[in-house]
């Protein structure tokens, strides 16, 4: 026989026999009769051309031959193992990169606490973090670009999500606006121009074009800009409003000189999902960066 043609159950008995220095008690172990092991070590003599053990008092001692095997067999017994069913995950060690898709509102709002969690739990791990646009125009979670994402929308075949908080949105102007004050009627409402904010091409408030139609209102887009922040930036410079969260409101508004406008147009609720895909549904170290998410929360507007 070859060394080519060893099964591999053959090789684990010898690691057995090897770390039990017994063939009883290797038996026993691998739930077979010590015969059996008896078998399988003549068939690995024939092959290997050694004898592999001695009898020595009323254990076994290994040749030098099996002796310079032992630790080669186990590291690759391990590896394989490992390889089969998932190496162990540890948090504190692991330097693995994870990558996260949120929109720019929850990059500011939300990521500092998760950035402090992973400092914490996984501090020699490093996270990667990307817009919705680069998310999508990447192939979405089903590629390997991206492992969890942070996101509105509906379900698919092969993801999953789960509710992670709720976002209210809010109508903002700057502080001295001269027609938007605190509170603006329908007719006031109707004369403003708006920033809209697209984080990806197409993907906006959808229900906000609608709810200003209700009222029979139709809003005046000036702008379209890719995140909220550059939204906010304009507005504190123009005459130009726009609907944004009210997380990112309450963390930007002082420092850009921004107000909160009631309106008569009820502001919008939407549930942002923790999203992730069927292929990394079962890995341990993502399932340790979903709970560390998880525990995130919401952040501190």
């Amino acid at each position: 026989m070859s060394l080519s043609a060893l099964d591999l159950n053959l090789l684990l008995v010898l690691d057995t026999v090897l770390a039990e220095r017994s063939v009883v008690r290797a038996a026993r172990r691998l739930h077979v009769t010590p015969s059996a092991i008896s078998n399988s070590l003549a068939r690995l003599r024939a092959a290997l051309g050694d004898p592999l053990i001695a009898r020595s008092g009323r254990g076994i001692v290994p040749t030098p031959r099996a002796a310079e095997l032992a630790p080669a067999l186990a590291r690759a017994l391990r590896d394989l193992e490992q390889a089969v069913h998932g190496a162990t995950f540890e948090p504190a060690t692991t330097t693995r990169q994870f990558s996260l898709a949120i929109a720019d509102a929850g990059q500011v709002v939300r990521l500092p606490r998760l950035a402090t969690l992973m400092a914490a739990e996984m501090p020699r791990a490093s996270l990667r973090v990307v817009g919705i646009d680069t998310l999508l125009s990447g192939g979405g979670l089903a590629s390997t670009e991206v492992d969890v994402a942070v996101a509105v929308g509906e379900k698919g075949p092969g993801m999953h999500l789960e509710p992670l908080y709720r976002e209210r949105t809010v109508l903002v102007a700057r502080r001295d606006h001269p027609q938007a004050g605190d509170r603006v009627s329908k007719s006031v409402l109707a004369g403003l121009r708006h920033v809209e904010v697209q984080v990806a091409p197409g993907k906006g408030y959808r229900e906000l074009p609608g709810a200003y139609a209700r009222l029979g209102i139709a809003r005046d887009v000036a702008l379209i800009v890719p995140n909220f922040t550059a939204a906010a930036a304009v507005i504190a410079g123009s005459d130009l409003v726009a609907t944004l969260p009210a997380s990112l409101v309450a963390r930007l508004g002082p420092r850009l000189g921004l107000r909160t406008v009631q309106s008569p147009v009820p502001p919008l609720t939407l549930t942002l999902n923790l999203w992730w895909h069927e292929r990394t549904h079962t890995d341990p170290a993502m399932i340790a960066f979903r709970d560390l998410i998880r525990r995130a929360g919401p952040g501190t507007p």
